[in-house]
This record gives structure tokens, C-alpha cells and sequence, in this order.
């Protein structure tokens, strides 16, 4: 489902005009769908329905909060880069357990603040960050989780 149309020559967004949208707030501005965001979101989780996925919504790509809480509605975990990015995880009302924290360039405070929070795993980039990340979970008599990204080469 796409839920901008065009009806007589005039842009829609579900059943308001983009034109009066436009009038009533500056511009340039943003103007999302939620049902088309949830309609597509949901289509993915249909189309992995047989493994359970966590499908989680990069915050580097878009950070809007609304867009953040509708997808956490849904369902959807988030992918975060930074210790910001988590605040606004938070902030969405997130599941620490369906947070994914990726990214390079991880600071020991962001990892500590990371475990603190109970993520579900971090993304790890190389051996200094898994030990850095295992030195901070053990100061903080914490288990974490991590993926190893590896390169094949």
C-alpha cells in the first residue's frame, strides 16, 4: 500500500491535501505516511514470519521520534550507532531487549550506558571494542551479548 496519490491533479497524503498541509506550517518540511510506514514494515515481518524476525529500523536513517515510536508500536526493535542514538531509543519507548547496538567508534561511557540499559547485543567491529566491551560488562558484573562482524579476507 502507497498512501500518497494524486485525485484531481492536487498530491495527497492518506485523505489531507499536501497543499493544505503546506499552507498551515513552513516549508520545506517532511510529510510521512504512517500507515504506508507500518504497511511496509509489516510486509517484511509477514514475509519472514516462519523465523520469528526482530526486524529493527535503522535510527541513523531516520531519528524523527514519531517515526521511531510508531515502528516500536509495531513491533520493531531499533539499530543504534551511538550513545545519542540510544537517548532517543529511549526516548521511543524501545525494549533495551530489541535494541542492536552497531557502528564503529564506540566510546567505553556509550558501551557502559549500552549495558547499563540491557541491550540485546552489540554489534562488534574489531578486538579492541570486544575488549573493551568485556572489560566494561565485567566492572559492571553484567553478561552481554555480541555479534563478531568478521571480514572474509
Amino acid at each position: 500500500m502507497h498512501e500518497f496519490t494524486f485525485k484531481d491533479n492536487e498530491l495527497y497524503c492518506e485523505d489531507i491535501k499536501v497543499s493544505a498541509i503546506a499552507k498551515n506550517i513552513p516549508t520545506p518540511f517532511y510529510l510521512y505516511s504512517y500507515k504506508t510506514l507500518i504497511d511496509h514494515y509489516r510486509k517484511l515481518k509477514t514475509a519472514f514470519s516462519s523465523i520469528k524476525p526482530l526486524i529493527c529500523f535503522s535510527v541513523k536513517s531516520n531519528s524523527n521520534i514519531a517515526i521511531l515510536r510508531a515502528l516500536v508500536k509495531n513491533g520493531a526493535g531499533l539499530d543504534i550507532v551511538s550513545g545519542g542514538e540510544l537517548y532517543r531509543a529511549r526516548l521511543a519507548g524501545t525494549d533495551p531487549k530489541k535494541i542492536v547496538y552497531a557502528g564503529v567508534g564506540k566510546r567505553p561511557d556509550e558501551i557502559e550506558d549500552a549495558i547499563k540499559a540491557g541491550i540485546l547485543f552489540f554489534n562488534v567491529e574489531s578486538e579492541e571494542e570486544l575488549d573493551a566491551v568485556q572489560r566494561i560488562a565485567m566492572l559492571l558484573k553484567k553478561r552481554v551479548n555480541v555479534a563478531i562482524r568478521i571480514n572474509p579476507d
